[in-house]
C-alpha cells in the first residue's frame, strides 16, 4: 500500500483519485452491487436511484464535495451516479446490515489518541486506500477508507480526528450521508465546528462518529436524522462498538446489534481500565486482542457465519492528534503485514 497524494481544486482532486484508483473503484462497484442485492434486495440501478435522494442534503450542507465526486467519476471513467452510490452505501444498505469496528479515544500524558479497527467484508480488503488530500482552500488531511469514497477514518492538520462505527437500524431520513459528513468534519478547523456538522447538518442514517482533537477534546456522536446522542469522556476515555447507548439516541432510534458488539465493548472497557502505555505499539496490541474469539476486538475469518455476514478486521489505525500522526496496519493488526506512518503537520 502507498499513500495517494491529492491536491488542487475539488475537480482535480477527484480526477486524480479516480485515475489512480480506477480498478479498485470498479471492483468496489461490484462488491457493493452484491451487498445491495444481498441485504437490500436492490439492483444497481435501484441503488443509484436511492443515492440521488440524498443530493438535496449534500447541496445544502456540502455542495463543494459534488465537484470532487464528479471528478472521481471522470477519472475512473464511470458515471456520477456510480460514485454517488458508493458514497451513500451506508444509507442504501447498512440500515439493514451492520459491519463491525471497535473504537476508542484516550487522553494520557497530555496527548490525545484516537484508535480503531475497521471490520468489514474481506472482499473489500484490496480496495482500502490511504488518501493525503490538500485542497486549494483547506488544510491538509489524511483519510483511510475505500476507493471512490470521499472520506472515512482520519485526521487533519488542525488536529481533528474522526472514527466510525456502523449501526444496524431501520432508520434513515434527511441529512448528509455518513461518509460525506466524515469528510466535512475532516475539513473543519476546530473541534466545535466539526461537532456542529452532526448537530446542524445532521446525518441521514444512524452511526457512531468518534470525534476528537488535539488538546484533549473528545466526544462520541451517535448520529441519526435527529439531534445526535453524545458520549462524553470518562477518565479520558470514550469507547464504542456497534450498538447505541447514549440516552439521546436510544430514546429516538431502535438499533439491531449483533451479540458480538456488547462483548467487544466490555472487553475494550476492561482493557482500557488497566494502565495503558500511550504509544502506537501498545494501542495496536490492544486492537490485536483475541479474547472471546470469534467475537474478539481483532476479528478473523469465521466459517460458522453465513458468507454474506462474515466480517474481518481489514485495518487498524492509531492516531496521535497532538502530533498530527496516523499509524496504520493494513489487515489484522495482530499480523502487522504492512504498516505505514503518515504525518499531516
Amino acid at each position: 500500500m502507498t499513500v495517494t497524494r491529492l491536491s488542487g481544486s475539488r475537480s482535480a482532486i477527484g480526477r486524480a483519485h479516480g485515475q489512480r484508483h480506477a480498478a479498485q473503484i470498479i471492483d468496489s462497484l461490484e462488491v457493493y452491487a452484491r451487498l445491495f442485492r444481498d441485504f437490500a434486495g436492490l439492483d444497481w440501478r435501484q441503488a443509484q436511484h436511492e443515492a440521488r435522494r440524498f443530493l438535496p442534503a449534500i447541496e445544502r450542507g456540502f455542495p463543494a464535495i459534488l465537484d470532487e465526486i464528479e471528478g472521481i467519476a471522470q477519472g475512473a471513467g464511470i458515471a456520477f451516479d456510480d460514485v454517488l452510490a458508493l458514497n451513500c452505501r451506508s444509507e442504501i444498505s447498512l440500515t439493514r446490515a451492520s459491519g463491525g469496528c471497535s473504537a476508542f479515544t484516550l487522553h494520557r500524558q497530555g496527548q490525545q489518541w484516537l484508535a480503531q479497527n475497521w471490520d468489514w467484508r474481506p472482499d473489500q480488503q484490496a480496495n482500502v486506500v490511504v488518501l493525503d488530500i490538500e485542497a486549494d482552500d483547506k488544510a491538509r488531511l489524511a483519510s483511510v477508507g475505500e476507493a471512490g469514497m470521499v472520506g472515512k477514518i482520519g485526521l487533519n492538520a488542525h488536529g481533528i480526528g474522526v472514527g466510525l462505527n456502523a449501526i444496524r437500524s431501520q432508520t434513515c431520513g434527511d441529512g448528509l450521508p455518513i461518509h460525506v459528513a466524515l469528510r466535512k468534519m475532516l475539513e473543519c478547523t476546530d473541534f466545535e465546528s466539526a461537532r456542529r456538522v452532526a448537530h446542524d447538518d445532521r446525518v441521514a442514517s444512524p452511526a457512531h462518529i468518534l470525534l476528537a482533537s488535539a488538546g484533549g477534546k473528545a466526544v462520541g456522536l451517535e448520529v441519526h436524522p435527529g439531534p445526535p446522542g453524545e458520549l462524553t469522556p470518562r477518565r479520558g476515555l470514550v469507547t464504542h462498538t456497534n450498538h447505541l447507548y447514549s440516552e439521546g439516541a436510544t430514546e429516538t432510534v431502535r438499533d439491531y446489534p449483533k451479540p458480538d458488539s456488547a462483548v467487544r465493548l466490555r472487553r475494550l472497557d476492561a482493557l482500557l481500565s488497566e494502565p495503558t502505555e500511550p504509544t502506537p505499539e501498545a494501542l495496536f496490541d490492544l486492537l490485536s486482542d483475541h479474547h472471546n474469539t470469534p467475537m474478539s476486538i481483532c476479528r478473523h475469518h469465521d466459517a460458522q457465519l453465513p458468507e454474506a455476514e462474515r466480517m474481518e478486521t481489514l485495518f487498524g489505525v492509531v492516531m496521535n492528534l497532538d502530533r498530527r500522526e496516523l499509524h496504520l496496519r493494513l489487515g489484522k493488526p495482530c499480523q502487522n503485514i504492512q504498516a505505514l506512518r503518515l504525518s499531516v503537520s
